[in-house]
């Protein structure tokens, strides 16, 4: 490629010949469709906002292949210290400590994915479009994890 701009039809090229393998490595770390196409998206975002020449198809295959799994580990790391932050928040509620078979006890013991969700919405008030913002999926998606999030905690007994 003699520039560093792309066109629209080259970027289109480019991502239809490399998408797929794009995506199985994001799915390899992040493990659900969602967050993977994310992944996906933010990977290619940086691509284009990328000034640099590559020499051939496979130099170009193997920069997206190093870059998307840097996102998805930076991504990982993210949620892993938003995880951290809640859960020591919930502690913090009952004095460092958490009363066997309390609120905060069954809300620790949600999936991830539930946690954040939860704390955000009931702890902090964020409404549920405010919260699909800051983590960067749809507002049906928060909606659809709340609503799991309330029938795992009313299974459990509250």
């Amino acid at each position: 490629m003699a520039s560093s701009l792309r066109t629209d039809e080259e970027f289109t090229e480019i991502y239809n010949r490399h998408v797929d393998t794009v995506y199985r490595v994001c799915f390899s770390f992040m493990k659900n469709a969602a967050d993977t196409e994310d992944m996906v998206q933010e990977t290619f975002l940086k691509f284009i906002s990328c000034k640099k020449e590559f020499t051939s198809g496979e130099h170009e295959k193997a920069w997206l292949i190093v870059t998307a799994s840097n996102t998805c580990r930076d991504e990982l790391r993210r949620f892993k210290r938003r995880l951290a932050y809640i859960s020591s928040c919930l502690r913090q509620e009952n004095g460092g400590q958490t009363e066997e078979g309390g609120i905060s006890e069954l809300l620790l013991s949600l999936p991830p994915k539930y946690k954040e969700v939860v704390y955000l919405h009931y702890y902090e008030g964020y409404q549920t479009s405010e919260i699909a913002g800051m983590l960067h999926c749809s507002a049906s998606t928060v909606r659809n994890q709340l609503s799991r999030a309330r029938k795992l905690l009313k299974r459990d007994g509250v």
